[in-house]
């Protein structure tokens, strides 16, 4: 089976920062969140587990499988979208005519990504040789495998694997530290 989880919450998640590859850390109600995900998934046997690179998302794979003696490897393709100029905005959709706001009102027609963000043919192609090179043979063996990272990262491998249309982008809704079984 694959698995994917949404890392931990962050101080800038909650004061609605646009992280992307900023790395921030989790907070103490992101830690709590993934403790009580270790508990809730606790009879979940998964195999191995795969990361991003950031911290919030690695520190968050170390609790949930705390004592669980299952290897967490870091992926450097998991990393969380870049959003360029504009990680470390907060409230983007409070600015007017923002252009990293169409990312997330109306994906289909993010064609050309601001200054430093990354393409969602970018984003899609990592992933997607994560997903055919790493997980997919992985998961055929029989192996239960679980991606801690993102909102963004973590959506574009749902879509994927679900074959969801880029206007959907977003319709998984994937929740802080909450699991989702895609296959």
């Amino acid at each position: 089976m694959l698995y994917i989880m949404r890392h931990g919450k962050t101080d800038w998640n909650a004061l609605h920062k646009l992280q992307g590859r900023t790395d921030i850390p989790i907070n103490e109600e992101g830690r709590e969140m993934a403790r009580l995900a270790a508990v809730e998934y606790a009879d979940i046997p998964f195999d191995i587990c795969y990361s991003s690179p950031l911290i919030r998302a690695r520190e968050t794979a170390e609790i949930v499988l705390k004592d669980r003696n299952i290897p967490i490897i870091t992926d450097d393709r998991l990393v969380e979208m870049s959003f360029g100029i504009y990680e470390g905005v907060a409230n983007s959709f409070q600015i007017p005519d923002c252009p990293i706001n169409v990312l997330f009102k109306d994906p289909e027609n993010y064609k050309n990504p601001p200054e430093g963000a990354e393409s969602f043919e970018d984003l899609y192609k990592r992933t997607g040789e994560f997903l055919r090179e790493v997980a997919d043979p992985l998961v055929a063996e029989g192996k239960n495998v679980l991606i801690v990272g993102h909102g963004a990262m973590n959506s574009s491998i749902v879509c994927q694997v679900k074959n969801v249309p880029i206007k959907d982008f977003w319709s998984a809704g994937i929740e802080n530290c909450k699991l989702m079984r895609l296959k």
